[in-house]
């Protein structure tokens, strides 16, 4: 009833006073509200005491009259002020980075703790990307613990010339004067629109905003209905509700709404649970002109060779099982990018591409232009893979030559394979088409390198970061896919040469080398596949193999039946050690714990979901254990029936089915020695 009488009173004196004093009451109650230490009435789960970070100031003291009725009044009052609400029952706060976020215990809501590394390197790619885009906008980008930037460095030939580029790229910089300042957790009225289509808990959301300057605004969007109401709450809970906006909707149907180039995103997020392929249409569409594309692949059993047909249904290539598997799933997510792309005249620019743990995660530049697009053709490429030696060959899809000041399109000649591998005489598989451009921008890498080794507070994953990057920017652009030396020494039965040898040898031989971020033991070089092999030779030779144990058939057999062409050396250089490895960097992180992969998928009705380990245990739900049905129907090869006369009895134990065995024998043979006996009596 006070509530009520409180609500009404503007209203009665407005009609009685007039509308110059109604509003001086207003005035009045409005500092009433905001005086602090007035109780409210009937508190529920979601109201919290707002936390205070500056000292209250005393409020002009109401009439007498009015203090009665006023104390009990709650508004909402300034966004940016709302005080962050409580902890429903089985709610948890799960901190990282910056922010912190109020999850459910219940799987309602997808979370993977594994994947801060892909929060914390989203988050610097985003940066590095503001930073350069702003600065044309003539805002100065500012990081929060950020000192002057320093150069990382990992070449030894001319770091004078490397070290000149950037103090003149700084000074640039430093001398552009801008009129605005963006930092964190600030709105930039020039900044950048972002998206998050597939945001679950909001966390990534909540980190842009705490972590990330120069936005104008964020939409956290998630197609469940209480992952969107979740997103609302971390908002307010961390105080970002001025930019993050949640949102419940089709992430597809959204980005098609964004179409138009005024009201398109300039950063696109996309991590779903599994493919992000029937995403893809609408992001290519929805990103600005110059925009960036953040994308992640989980379905990596897909995208690695264990279904090439559901990987064509989905991505418009063939994917096959090779030891260069997880490089080539970038190159293919790369080339769907590029095919939807250019359907509407769009073309990528690939800024860093990277295989980590269970996914890969791109990030890409999206432009329009329809002179461009026609290179496409010839920048994706057909694979021969032999599947005896693992050699491989790549096809380009298309030519191109430059004809003055004109570009000839034609079709490619091929195969560049014949029917049988030179090498072993085994068949080719053929695989693709996939990117066989370069899959990063070592400009940009760099970039984020050196903002990453300059502040190495700012992420939790930092060393991992900066071990990551080194090693892509070590690797060699231009080459596509890469062998390894295990699988090398494998096929040919020998002793596994060390790394450091065998990029020795090919130094030696005149050819580039270098490793790959995706696989410990990967070689990408431009030496042809006949030239590896004749180091793989030399090295057989000196540590040979019993040539009697192998098949005529086999491919290591006519592998080493031909004697190789060249002498290889294997004394050690200076220059095959790479710089990431001399520096001790974390290149290859090891597994946390055991079972720390992919998480179960979130239920839409919430509960624990089942244990991963459980599914394991009926075999991915391929067959299933039930009470009411046996685990098998037909005993298998070591379910042994043993026979006891009148009794029989199944067992796995093989020591008890001896047993068995010899007493059912013994049996028998008191049985028939006292029939024996009988019949003997009787005559």
């Amino acid at each position: 009833m006070l509530i009520q009488t409180t609500r009404l009173l503007p209203f009665f004196i407005s009609h009685q006073i007039g509308p110059s004093c109604c509003r001086s009451v207003r005035q009045i109650l409005r500092l009433s509200v905001g005086t602090p230490g007035l109780a409210c009435r009937g508190r529920t789960s979601m109201d919290v005491e707002a936390p205070s970070s500056t000292p209250p100031q005393a409020p002009a003291e109401p009439p007498a009259e009015l203090s009665s009725s006023t104390i009990d009044i709650q508004t909402a009052g300034d966004p940016k002020e709302t005080p962050p609400p409580e902890l429903l029952p089985g709610e948890t706060v799960v901190k990282e980075g910056k922010a912190a976020i109020l999850f459910p215990n219940a799987n309602e809501v997808f979370y993977n703790p594994v994947q801060e590394f892909n929060r914390d390197l989203t988050c610097a790619v985003i940066t590095e990307f503001a930073r350069d885009l702003l600065a044309e906008r003539g805002v100065k980008v500012v990081v929060p613990g950020e000192k002057e930037k320093v150069l990382v460095s990992l070449t030894e030939e001319d770091p004078e010339v490397d070290a000149e580029a950037d103090l003149t790229t700084e000074k640039k910089n430093g001398d552009e004067e801008s009129a605005v300042v963006a930092t964190v957790g600030e709105k930039c009225e020039l900044g950048l629109r972002v998206l998050e289509g597939l945001a679950a808990s909001g966390l990534r959301s909540v980190r842009f905003a705490l972590e990330v300057p120069g936005l104008l605004s964020i939409t956290a969007n998630d197609f469940s209905a209480k992952a969107a109401a979740l997103i609302a709450r971390n908002a307010q809970y961390n105080g970002v509700s001025h930019l993050l906006q949640a949102s419940c909707k089709d992430a597809s149907m959204l980005m098609y709404e964004k179409r138009g180039k005024k009201e398109r995103y300039d950063v696109i997020d996309l991590d779903p649970y599994g493919s992000p392929s029937h995403f893809l249409d609408a992001a290519v569409q929805a990103v600005s002109e110059g925009g960036l594309l953040c994308i992640t692949c989980t379905d990596m059993a897909v995208m690695a060779g264990n279904s090439g047909e559901t990987c064509y249904s989905k991505y418009g290539s063939v994917s096959i099982k090779a030891k260069y598997c997880h490089e080539m799933a970038l190159r293919i997510i790369l080339h769907s990018l590029d095919q939807r792309a250019g359907v509407y005249q769009r073309y990528i620019q690939p800024l860093l591409s990277v295989s980590v743990d269970f996914y890969i995660r791109v990030f890409v530049r999206v432009f329009t232009g329809q002179a461009t697009v026609k290179n496409s053709a010839s920048k994706q490429a057909l694979v021969y893979n032999c599947v005896g030696c693992g050699s491989f060959h790549l096809q380009r899809m298309g030519r191109r030559t430059i004809n003055g000041k004109h570009m000839k399109y034609s079709a490619a000649s091929g195969p560049p394979v014949g029917t049988e591998c030179e090498h072993c005489g085994q068949r080719h598989q053929l695989g693709g088409p996939l990117w066989a451009e370069p899959i990063h921008d070592s400009q940009f890498v760099h970039k984020v390198l050196s903002a990453v080794a300059g502040n190495p507070s700012r992420f939790g994953t930092a060393k991992r970061i900066e071990g990551m990057l080194s090693v892509v920017t070590e690797e060699l652009d231009d080459v596509p896919l890469y062998y390894t030396v295990d699988s090398l020494s494998s096929t040919i039965h020998c002793n596994t040469p060390p790394l450091l040898k065998f990029r020795s040898a090919l130094l030696h031989a005149g050819h580039r080398v270098s490793i790959s971020h995706a696989c410990k033991n990967a070689i990408k070089t431009d030496a042809p596949s006949a030239a590896i092999w004749d180091i793989m030779r030399c090295w057989e030779k000196m540590n040979p193999v019993k040539r009697e144990k192998l098949s005529v058939t086999s491919p290591a057999f006519k592998i080493l039946s031909t004697e190789p062409s060249l002498e290889a050396c294997f004394t050690a250089r200076e220059d095959a050690n790479p710089q990431s490895r001399k520096r001790h960097l974390t290149r290859f992180q090891e597994n946390p714990h055991a079972f720390w992969g992919p998480k179960a998928r979130a239920k839409a009705g919430g509960g624990i979901s089942t244990n991963l380990q459980d599914k394991r245990k009926k075999f991915q739900n391929k067959r299933k254990i039930t009470d009411s049905s046996p685990l098998k129907n037909f005993p298998c090869k070591r379910f042994r029936e043993v026979g006891l006369g009148i009794s029989t009895i199944h067992t796995h134990n093989t020591h008890t089915s001896i047993v068995l065995c010899l007493l059912q024998i013994s049996l028998f043979l008191v049985f028939f020695v006292v029939l024996h006996l009988c019949f003997m009596f009787s005559i």
